[in-house]
């Protein structure tokens, strides 16, 4: 099957095309046909497309909104640019999969989309007015273009955390606030987590039950998931992808009262302390210079700037906080550390920071390993006679949507 996947920002959208089915999941060997993304949907479009062994094309378009581009996209996957030969109609689309980020407490596997699940989808609206909404232009665009013959699927970032104990997903609120508003940890970057999970325990030959790891995934947005028995058991973000470690622009941990305090202060509204703690703050707000790791690490290093180095100090100690505090959660059951997404994949210098301070839970780096390992390579990155490993393995959230969409379609139950 030709699996069109689809992330679906508020301004922008992701897609990859991915040619799966039941033998090639068995033999690992899923193929990935083109990808790309569509940025500033609503002005002067910015367009990257990557054919699969091709080169990279850049454009400059008007688009108006999610529609307009979904329709872009389709027109070049069937067009000889695409240089994709196993798609030469949009008839050759056998179903498409969508990246929705919030299920709730409804949604706690993959599902096909009909009706029912989109007004289920729109219930988790106010759980993420940002997001929910983009994913829901997504699915419609595809409806008007493709017909409702093409089957569509959700994959819902919440859903792997569905697993978490109630110790793990309460907040110390009154009881009834949960009942009555659902308000709880919901976790987020669930695909990227059940893709390591499933990563780790193909490295190692693995049954589902055997697989204790904590999962770090790094990027502009941050969070770590404590992974027991194959299951999620405890993470970083929350009620929204706030919560947790330093990140990008987000504050990640902070106490609640800070808001009133802003609010007095400042004269700020909720919105525009909603505003600086998503967008305004995190390693931008404390560096006072950029949100991207790579420019703190240069101008550090060239310019030994005080408060980029207080910004990647803060990021790295967060890390190594959660990841301490769920091996001693899980009574030291976890088998391993793996880093994983931008900044995790990339960067051997922020793991050793984040890994310095871990001998004390048994986790030993191997510097030489760990700086030979970037540029979405893997491998192991801790020492021989380390009672706690660490890994790299870059994340494919896109193949587990392909995945899931072809064994919902053909109603084939997941095994991982």
């Amino acid at each position: 099957m030709n699996i069109l996947v689809l992330n679906c920002g508020s301004s922008s959208v992701k897609f990859q095309i991915i040619e799966t089915d039941l033998e090639l999941i068995k033999q690992n060997n899923d193929k990935r046909l083109a990808r790309g993304v569509i940025e500033r949907i609503g002005s002067q479009a910015l367009i990257t497309l990557q054919p699969e062994g091709g080169k990279q094309i850049k454009k400059a378009r008007p688009l108006r909104d999610h529609r307009d581009a979904i329709d872009f996209i389709l027109r070049w996957i069937i067009s000889p640019d695409s240089q994709i030969n196993q798609i030469q109609s949009l008839s050759d689309i056998d179903a498409v999969g969508h990246r929705v980020v919030h299920g709730g407490e409804k949604f706690s596997k993959s599902v096909q989309i009909n009706m029912e699940i989109i007004s289920g989808i729109e219930d988790c609206i106010e759980l993420a007015p940002l997001h929910n909404p983009a994913g829901l232009k997504g699915i419609k665009a595809i409806t008007d273009l493709l017909g409702m013959a093409v089957p569509q699927v959700a994959v819902f970032d919440t859903a792997f955390h569905s697993t978490m104990p109630d110790t793990s997903y309460l907040y110390g609120l009154p009881y009834h606030l949960y009942r009555r508003y659902k308000i709880r940890r919901y976790g987020f970057h669930g695909t990227s987590h059940r893709y390591i999970s499933y990563r780790y325990r193909q490295e190692h030959g693995l049954k589902l039950k055997d697989v204790n790891i904590i999962s770090v995934h790094l990027g502009n947005g941050c969070s770590a998931c404590s992974i027991l028995r194959g299951e999620s058991y405890d993470t970083s973000m929350g009620f929204t992808p706030l919560e947790g470690l330093l990140m990008g622009t987000r504050a990640g941990d902070i106490d609640a009262s800070i808001l009133e305090f802003l609010y007095h202060k400042e004269g700020l509204s909720f919105g525009e302390i909603d505003t600086l703690l998503n967008k305004r703050s995190g390693l931008l707000g404390i560096s006072g210079l950029t949100n991207d790791m790579r420019e703190l690490l240069e101008e550090e290093a060239e310019n030994q700037d005080r408060r980029a180095k207080l910004a990647i100090d803060i990021f790295c100690k967060r890390v190594r906080k959660y990841i301490g505090a769920y091996y001693v959660d899980t009574a030291g059951k976890a088998d391993a550390v793996i880093f994983t997404g931008g900044i995790g994949e990339n960067s051997p210098v922020i793991r050793e920071r984040i890994c310095n301070g871990l001998e004390s839970i048994g986790l030993k780096l191997d510097k030489n390993k760990n700086n030979k390992t970037h540029s979405r390579k893997s491998g192991k990155i801790s020492t021989e006679d380390s009672r706690l490993s660490a890994f790299v393995f870059p994340t494919n959230e896109e193949l587990l949507i392909a995945r899931d969409t072809l064994r919902v379609v053909k109603n084939v139950p997941r095994r991982w």
